[in-house]
């Protein structure tokens, strides 16, 4: 943590601050107990039992005297996590993204927390048919617009709110769409779209499929990462939109392939 964000919390309760932690591991990438016991102004007792609890859930990894992200190629964050990682940045690319869809168009939109932030917007919109996977976006629409919502079923994801495997990827056949709003976990020149999980790829890949045109939503801290499974070949992207923050060199290669990318500054 930087000097500035060193100051000392009004008292939380416990969930409250293992989310705070897992925000603030997610800006920062390492931890330690000095500088959260400073932070909550709390024990080390506390903090590390915080840490241990949040290890046997998945969401970090204990280190010596403190926490690190867990950076290995087969791990997502759960939709816990994402919701608080650079959700600035995500809202800024939902909101220049609902400026694609026109009223009644049919549309795809992946699992995600940047496409919930573009789901959030869909209620601007008139006519729309809208094919998801996920129970949070298909929840959001139906409290929050006029949208058709049709729901792909099949075996739900724990910890992701959202359906994959045979049974799914059967609900989208004969269906067309006329954009795909796409998540993914990296996007590279070399791999293209990836994500960590084999059975998420492939739901990804036949929402991809139906589509006439595809659009990729992401924060550009997944610019240039390569996770555990392919997607698709960044070839198959029509159009990618992400913010200031992804590499220059990185964002000319994916135009010199034909790949539209509009950069949102925040």
């Amino acid at each position: 943590m930087t000097g500035a964000e060193k100051h000392k919390q009004e008292p939380l309760f416990a969930e409250e601050r293992k989310q705070r932690i897992i925000k603030l591991l997610n800006e920062n990438t390492k931890l330690i107990v000095p500088d959260l016991c400073e932070y909550f102004g709390v024990s080390p007792a506390t903090i590390r039992n915080d840490l241990r609890e949040l290890e046997n859930s998945g969401l970090l990894k204990r280190t010596h005297g403190g926490a690190i992200l867990n950076t290995k190629m087969g791990y997502e964050l759960n939709s816990y996590q994402k919701e608080v990682k650079n959700l600035e940045a995500k809202q800024a690319i939902a909101r220049f993204a609902i400026n694609l869809v026109e009223d009644g168009d049919t549309i795809a939109i992946d699992t995600g927390t940047t496409t919930l932030e573009f789901a959030k917007l869909l209620g601007s919109k008139k006519g729309i048919i809208a094919v998801v996977n996920d129970i949070e976006i298909a929840r959001k629409l139906e409290e929050n617009s006029d949208v058709c919502v049709i729901l792909a079923g099949g075996i739900l994801r724990r910890n992701f709110h959202c359906t994959i495997g045979p049974i799914a990827q059967r609900a989208l056949d004969g269906l067309s769409v006329d954009k795909a709003f796409m998540g993914a976990n990296g996007v590279s020149i070399k791999r293209g779209l990836t994500t960590p999980d084999l059975n998420q790829a492939e739901i990804k890949k036949a929402m991809m499929d139906i589509a006439s045109e595809v659009i990729v939503l992401c924060d550009s801290s997944k610019i240039g990462s390569v996770t555990f499974a392919q997607i698709a070949p960044l070839e198959r992207v029509d159009r990618l939109i992400t913010d200031h923050g992804a590499d220059e060199n990185e964002i000319q290669q994916f135009k010199d392939i034909g790949v539209q990318v509009d950069i949102i500054k925040i």
